[in-house]
């Protein structure tokens, strides 16, 4: 049962990455109206950095498809701690509201770090 739970919590894990990353790159969501001050200024600077936006675009996607991956799933947390942690530094400066989705990203972020112990210990001597 636990291995079922986890399949499924890392394939929306990794399938919300792959749709964050395409949305920045073919930008088919629309942005919410109701965006704070601080959350539009921040993404106009994103934009106004030509290369910043689709970097972290085509990372999202990998490290994405990593995490759908059992043996590379390691690989692809690792890819996208830098990207939730500045999701985390945003929303908690800029838009508090999304917050808690952030947090449950670090959660999920960890479950699959905590599971990955043993070759980040062999990885780090």
């Amino acid at each position: 049962m636990k291995q079922k739970f986890q399949l499924v919590l890392y394939v929306l894990f990794g399938l919300m990455f792959i749709n964050s990353g395409l949305n920045k790159i073919f930008q088919y969501m629309p942005m919410p109206k109701d965006l704070p001050e601080k959350m539009v200024k921040f993404m106009g600077s994103f934009m106004e950095i030509g290369w910043l936006l689709p970097t972290v675009a085509i990372v999202e996607i990998i490290g994405g498809m990593l995490i759908l991956t059992k043996r590379f799933r390691l690989v692809g947390a690792l890819m996208l701690l830098p990207i939730l942690t500045g999701i985390i530094i945003t929303h908690s400066v800029a838009a508090p509201s999304g917050l808690p989705i952030a947090l449950a990203f670090l959660a999920i972020e960890i479950w699959v770090l905590w599971e990955g112990k043993k070759q980040l210990t062999g990885l780090l001597q």
